[in-house]
C-alpha cells in the first residue's frame, strides 16, 4: 500500500480554492491527487504520469470523486506542451512528488527493489528502450563508476563498477539479486551494518534509466513559467541531489541580483518574481508511521508578480 507523503501539509501549501487549476506531474497511486480532486469542486485537475498500472488504478480512484480532471498520460518534462494542446498557459497551483511509489517498489516484477529478486528493469514507462540490465551489462567502467558517484553518491563505485564488469566478462548480469550479491561481495562488512549496501547502486541506476534529474529540472524550469501571479509550485524530494536542483532553481529566481542588494531601495523591474515559502520535512510521528518518508523534503514557492 502506497502512503503518500508530507500530504496534509504539501494540500495546504497549494492554497486550494473551489476553482483552482492544478497539476499533479506524479500521479502515482493518486494519494495527493484524490486529495486535491475534492477540495476543487468547480477547478480542474491535470495529473501526468507515465506508468499505465498507476493510470489504470487512479483513474478508478479519481472517478469516485468527480469527472473535472484528465490524466495525461506523458513524462511530465512536456508539461508545457501537453497543457498548450488543451489551450492552458497558466495555472494556479503545480505539485511534484518525486518518490518511487511503493507498489513499484514492491512489485518484484518491475526490478526497482533491492528487496526482490527479479529481472533488472526500473523503467517507469514500460515503453521505453532502456532498461537497468542494459545500464548494467553494456555501459563502460567509467561510464558506471560516475553513475554511481553522481546519481548515488556512493564511495564504493570504483570497486562496484570493477566487479560488474569482471562479472559480466563471464555472463551477463540479469537479475537484481545477482547485483546485489556483486555488489556484497566487495564492499567491507562494516558498511553491510549501516544500511542495505546495494540501495545507493540501485538509486543510480533508476535514475540514468529514467533520466530523473535532467527531466525534473526541466520540467521544474517550465513550471515556474506556468503558475499565475498567487501561485504554488510545491515539490516532495527524497533525496539530496532532486533537492539541491529544486533548492538551487528557487533561490536563482527569488533572489535580488547581487550587484543590487546593497541598494536602500530595490527598483521595481528588479524585484523577483517567486517567493521562497516553505522548507520542511515531514514530523517524527510520520516517520514513525512511514519510514520511506524519514528522507523527504517539501520545498514551497509562489509567484509574486
Amino acid at each position: 500500500m502506497h502512503i503518500s507523503v508530507l500530504l496534509n501539509e504539501s494540500i495546504a501549501y497549494l492554497k486550494l480554492k473551489e476553482n483552482s487549476v492544478i497539476v499533479d506531474c506524479t500521479l502515482g497511486y493518486g494519494g495527493h491527487s484524490s486529495n486535491v480532486l475534492k477540495e476543487i469542486k468547480k477547478g480542474f485537475l491535470f495529473a501526468f504520469d507515465q506508468d499505465q498500472d498507476a493510470i489504470e488504478f487512479s483513474s478508478k480512484r479519481l472517478s469516485g470523486i468527480g469527472n473535472n480532471y484528465e490524466i495525461i498520460y506523458s513524462n511530465f518534462v512536456n508539461i508545457k506542451s501537453e497543457l498548450e494542446k488543451r489551450n492552458v498557459t497558466e495555472v494556479d497551483g503545480i505539485l511534484y512528488d518525486l518518490g518511487v511509489s511503493s507498489p513499484q517498489l514492491d512489485k518484484a516484477d518491475r526490478g526497482f527493489s533491492f528487496h526482490n529478486d527479479a529481472i533488472l528493469d526500473m523503467r517507469m514507462d514500460k515503453k521505453q528502450s532502456l532498461t537497468a540490465k542494459l545500464v548494467v551489462n553494456t555501459y563502460s567502467y567509467t561510464d558506471l563508476i560516475k553513475i554511481f558517484r553522481d546519481f548515488g553518491e556512493e564511495k564504493y563505485a570504483g570497486s562496484i563498477a570493477k566487479k560488474i564488469v569482471d562479472y559480466r566478462a563471464e555472463k551477463e548480469i540479469e537479475t537484481t539479486g545477482e547485483l546485489v550479491e556483486i555488489i556484497k561481495s566487495v564492499v567491507p562488512e562494516k558498511y553491510k551494518r549501516n544500511h542495505h549496501p546495494a540501495r545507493k547502486v540501485f538509486q543510480a541506476i533508476r535514475i540514468e534509466v529514467n533520466h530523473e534529474l535532467e527531466v525534473f529540472e526541466n520540467s521544474l524550469k517550465q513550471a515556474l513559467d506556468l503558475i499565475k501571479v498567487g501561485g504554488r509550485v510545491c515539490v516532495i524530494t527524497f533525496h539530496s541531489l532532486e533537492d539541491r536542483i529544486c533548492k538551487d532553481i528557487f533561490k536563482s529566481v527569488s533572489d535580488i541580483p547581487k550587484e543590487l542588494k546593497n541598494l536602500p531601495i530595490i527598483p521595481e523591474e528588479y524585484q523577483p518574481k517567486y517567493k521562497i515559502i516553505a522548507n520542511i520535512a515531514p514530523t517524527d510521528s510520520e516517520v514513525d508511521d512511514n519510514n520511506r518518508s524519514r528522507s523527504a523534503r517539501l520545498r514551497v514557492i509562489e509567484r509574486v508578480k
